[in-house]
């Protein structure tokens, strides 16, 4: 009834009409994230006309929204358009002019990804350097961007023949016609009103024979080459944590965000995602820090827990502050009480935009009272507040005057569901896929999901996997694709088809460039070959794959 109000208002206003705003382009790419721009540099070196839709006003996703630590598992995996980012990102720095804040000598990267001497490409960065590094790679590109459009999600938001895509309009009524469409969203926003199949949150184990799918309670459990993965010991509360408004007390009631009964059996499934937070770009530069504000809406009895914690006997810092150039950071989740909003998301796969704007700024309010608290608090022990008080959002990097940025880290929402599912037997290498289009080489991974009271009336938290996988392996095209019946010019490189866990190691944004870039050269290919993208030949894709440098094996 919304979207019918909606559409009727627009045509009274003149606003949008059939004939109002409509173009038509060989390749229409919705979403500006990290696969949407290489997707739309390769749809142009390929010399077909492309247009990339970005709903916000900043183009990178998470490349360019704070995740400067890039996970990578391999850096051999990388080829094509994504390891030129990265060898352009390491081009940035090599320029005097772009040390503000710290000599290029002084910087030391920390964290998992680091950049040895002489290698071609650097792995650490400001999110500003990924924003020049993106737009001069488009520079020479014939890409038109459009800024501000978010897609028209009902039946009139599209429209298709035969199973074909002919164009999808936006809010605005601007509508894009197109002989190929990318879903490149962390969302799914086009594949789900495409009436493409797709799932949301944990498949049982049963499903498709895995064993570190659906809910992970126990500490410990295998992966199906009898490897050893320490699942819910990890980013947990220390024992003896009280659950409970007064403690000792269960007739007062949960303290926030804690669920009423127990996880769910191990390894059953669910409809709930791993959680999300901002990553932070911090600094530590007086000239440059502006210093954690406890925000209006503080509720001091949200982070009890983090206050109990402590009390309790945790000693670490909560958090992973990796270190980037000019004394910035890349700051992510750790411990028991962090940065993750755990269970404060499960509904924004499917949330409209009001809803999902609306659990947007309800993480960073979580997220500004927690930094907050951890500077200032008197039940914070005093030498972690002495941590977090040189530390604050930094002026240079965001649009916001708060230094906050607006890109919240969507670790997973919808999953297509395609003729072929990749799963944690692909990531293990126990069966292999023939029809690669790129490598995934990051180890199995989810963060937590829940926060549960156990069977000793101590707090939890449940989801976390982390779990090895033993090399790069290849991501099967068909993963990309929609079934045939369902769309026959459409390719989803970002919310492809997975299972939760197998999803878990491909979902980095070196990958999503990868399979960007590789669903362009396949969307290229239909349109020269007049064919569906189930339909195209591979051969002729691996060959145009691997003249375009990516690495399949």
């Amino acid at each position: 009834m919304k979207n019918i109000l909606l559409l009727l208002s627009l045509f009274i206003t003149g606003i949008f009409s059939p004939n109002a705003y409509s173009q038509t382009y060989d390749i229409v790419i919705y979403g500006g994230t990290s696969a949407g721009v290489a997707a739309a540099i390769q749809a142009s070196r390929m010399d077909k006309s492309v247009i990339l839709i970005e709903p916000s006003n900043r183009i990178g996703g998470l490349t360019t929204g704070g995740l400067g630590q890039t996970d990578i598992g391999n850096k051999q995996a990388i080829g094509g358009i994504s390891r030129e980012f990265y060898q352009q990102i390491k081009a940035y720095y090599e320029q005097p002019g772009n040390w503000n804040w710290q000599k290029r000598d002084e910087y030391i990267d920390s964290g998992q990804s680091r950049t040895k001497e002489g290698e071609d490409a650097m792995w650490t960065f400001e999110p500003s350097a990924a924003l020049k590094v993106y737009h001069h790679m488009l520079k020479g590109e014939k890409v038109q961007i459009i800024y501000g459009e978010r897609l028209l999600r009902s039946d009139e938001g599209i429209k298709k023949s035969g199973g074909q895509i002919q164009s999808i309009t936006m809010e605005s009524g601007k509508t894009f016609s197109g002989k190929m469409f990318m879903d490149a969203t962390y969302e799914g926003d086009l594949m789900a009103i495409a009436g493409v199949s797709y799932t949301v949150g944990r498949e049982s184990n049963a499903q498709y024979k895995e064993s570190l799918n659906g809910v992970q309670a126990n500490y410990y459990s295998v992966s199906l080459k009898n490897k050893p993965s320490h699942n819910a010991l990890n980013h947990n509360f220390v024992p003896g944590v009280d659950p409970y408004i007064e403690q000792g007390n269960p007739s007062s009631g949960l303290l926030p965000y804690i669920i009423q009964g127990g996880p769910g059996i191990d390894g059953s499934g669910d409809n709930k995602v791993q959680a999300y937070c901002f990553r932070m770009c911090l600094t530590d530069h007086p000239d440059n820090r502006i210093p954690f504000k406890k925000p209006e809406e503080y509720k001091e009895i949200n982070y009890e827990l983090l206050f109990r914690n402590y009390e309790a006997g945790e000693t670490q810092l909560p958090w992973i502050n990796s270190s980037m150039p000019n004394r910035k950071t890349d700051t992510n989740n750790r411990l028991g009480f962090s940065t993750d909003f755990i269970g404060q998301n499960h509904d924004y796969p499917e949330a409209s935009y009001d809803e999902r704007e609306k659990i947007v700024e309800a993480h960073r309010t979580y997220q500004q009272g927690l930094m907050w608290a951890l500077a200032n608090h008197p039940r914070i022990p005093e030498k972690v507040r002495a941590v977090y008080s040189q530390w604050g959002t930094s002026k240079d990097e965001f649009e916001r005057e708060d230094g906050w940025q607006n890109q919240l880290y969507i670790r997973e929402a919808r999953r297509m569901v395609s003729d072929f599912v990749m799963t944690q037997r692909n990531s293990e290498g126990i069966e292999v896929v023939e029809d690669a289009v790129g490598l995934a080489a990051y180890g199995m991974d989810s963060h937590h999901i829940q926060r549960y009271v156990d069977h000793n009336g101590y707090v939890q938290n449940e989801g976390n996997v982390e779990a090895h996988v033993d090399g790069p392996y290849p991501i099967s095209y068909r993963s990309i694709v929609p079934k045939k019946e369902e769309a026959t010019n459409l390719l989803v490189p970002v919310c492809l088809s997975a299972s939760h866990i197998a999803f878990g190691s491909i979902r980095m944004e070196p990958v999503f460039m990868v399979l960007g870039q590789s669903a362009a050269i396949a969307a290229s290919l239909a349109i020269d070959n007049s064919t569906s993208v189930q339909d195209l030949s591979y051969d002729k894709l691996k060959a145009a794959l691997l003249e375009n440098k990516q690495r399949l094996d």
